[in-house]
């Protein structure tokens, strides 16, 4: 069994593991399991004897502290799932060794292009070895570069007492492309007081910010009628459904927002003359924000319905997940030891705000506080998707020193 960090990669991103919105599964593919018996597998090889993978798909690890104080327990966390925005299926990796600067021109595809005009951070890659794909698939860093990364961390931590820690927790989840990495993650079997997610990008930045979401559906019934005999009984609810998408704001779109500005974005439209159904995502740094999107949608689809008065709608929202800077400013340590581990790598710590969400939004509100790390991976969800080895590297290096930070910062 090979063991660095690009061994490692390459092994898993040619497993297919893509997530399915339309199942009701838990895991939503069985083939995510494929790659959990692997890390299973690779677990125990490394002398982790509580590894295992449940029912649901999840992988959970143990390894064993090395020191007698209490230190608190971590755990670190990346999903086996990819997303299902693009084919994961036959995936191809391609090394670019010594990477020496200008575009790079996918071999399987050749009309897929990765340039440094669209992809700066390749300027910054200069004698980097980069992974990317052929060009006909997505590559799967995300996040199997996390998974790479906890793994190749593990291994050197096993192989180095001189290394102390406390307990570290392993977690890796199914469904996180589809918003249910957390659902089955039993918290109480985990045991971690904190966690980590390895599922950020470039190397440097600390995520400890995300979205508050919410999911709305908009069901409509409208009243079908022989078009030949239509006028003034008809009311088509596919129009509905138009006129209400007409009328959403254009500044509250995801095309033209960006930083700390949230938005209504419609994802799905289907429906037939006598019934139609309309589904949104609303996304917002705030739980202000998010109700007030929530109730401008809603004021909209009542004022269209209200221009058919033999129609009808049902308006339901459901919570996706929170903002978890809410939970993480109540334990400062945990930020704050990452941002100490990140400087022992000789990096800048920079804090972000992600413009989405990852299992540690839920964990957060779970009782499972969990900023997120860099990974080193760019152009997620896209056959443009790139990763360094060396930036790969370097998380590797961040987790070790921040375990080392643990558990130098707990008191005897």
């Amino acid at each position: 069994m090979t063991d660095t960090v690009l061994d490692r990669l390459l092994r898993y991103v040619v497993i297919d593991t893509q997530s399915d919105a339309s199942s009701s599964a838990q895991p939503s593919t069985e083939k995510q399991k494929d790659l959990g018996r692997v890390l299973e597998k690779e677990l125990l090889a490394l002398g982790l004897t509580d590894a295992h993978l449940d029912e649901h798909g999840n992988v959970y690890a143990t390894i064993p502290a090395n020191v007698d104080k209490p230190v608190p327990v971590i755990c670190f966390c990346s999903h086996m799932d990819t997303a299902p925005d693009f084919t994961g299926t036959n995936v191809r990796p391609q090394l670019v060794r010594n990477y020496q600067g200008g575009d790079i021109q996918l071999v399987g595809d050749p009309s897929r292009v990765i340039r440094v005009t669209e992809h700066p951070d390749l300027n910054d890659q200069i004698g980097h070895d980069i992974v990317t794909t052929d060009g006909t698939t997505l590559l799967g860093a995300d996040d199997k570069a996390g998974i790479a990364e906890i793994m190749t961390a593990a291994a050197a931590i096993l192989a180095d007492p001189s290394i102390r820690h406390g307990a570290i927790k392993i977690l890796f989840t199914t469904d996180e492309e589809i918003g249910r990495g957390a659902d089955k993650v039993d918290l109480k079997k985990l045991g971690a007081a904190f966690g980590y997610t390895m599922d950020g990008g470039r190397i440097g930045e600390i995520e400890d910010e995300t979205f508050s979401a919410d999911g709305v559906v908009i069901d409509i019934t409208g009243v079908a009628m022989h078009p030949g005999y239509a006028k003034d009984r008809m009311e088509n609810a596919i129009k509905i459904a138009g006129d209400i998408i007409s009328r959403l704001p254009k500044e509250l779109s995801p095309e033209t927002t960006e930083g700390k500005a949230g938005f209504i974005h419609p994802v799905g439209v289907t429906g037939a003359m006598e019934s139609a159904k309309l589904t949104f995502i609303i996304r917002d740094f705030t739980e202000e924000g998010l109700k007030a999107k929530e109730a401008l949608l809603k004021g909209i689809a009542d004022e269209v319905i209200a221009l058919y008065p033999r129609s009808s709608l049902t308006f339901t929202v459901k919570e996706q997940y929170r903002n978890m800077k809410v939970v993480l400013d109540q334990y400062p340590d945990v930020v704050d030891n990452l941002v100490e581990a990140v400087r022992r790598v000789g990096l800048t710590p920079e804090r972000h705000s992600i413009r989405g969400g990852t299992d540690g939004s839920r964990l957060s509100f779970m009782g499972l506080p969990c900023p997120n790390i860099y990974t080193g991976g760019h152009a997620y969800h896209s056959p443009l998707e790139w990763v360094s080895v060396q930036d790969m590297e370097m998380s590797v290096k961040t987790i070790i020193e921040l375990v080392k930070v643990w558990e130098e910062r707990t008191a005897g």
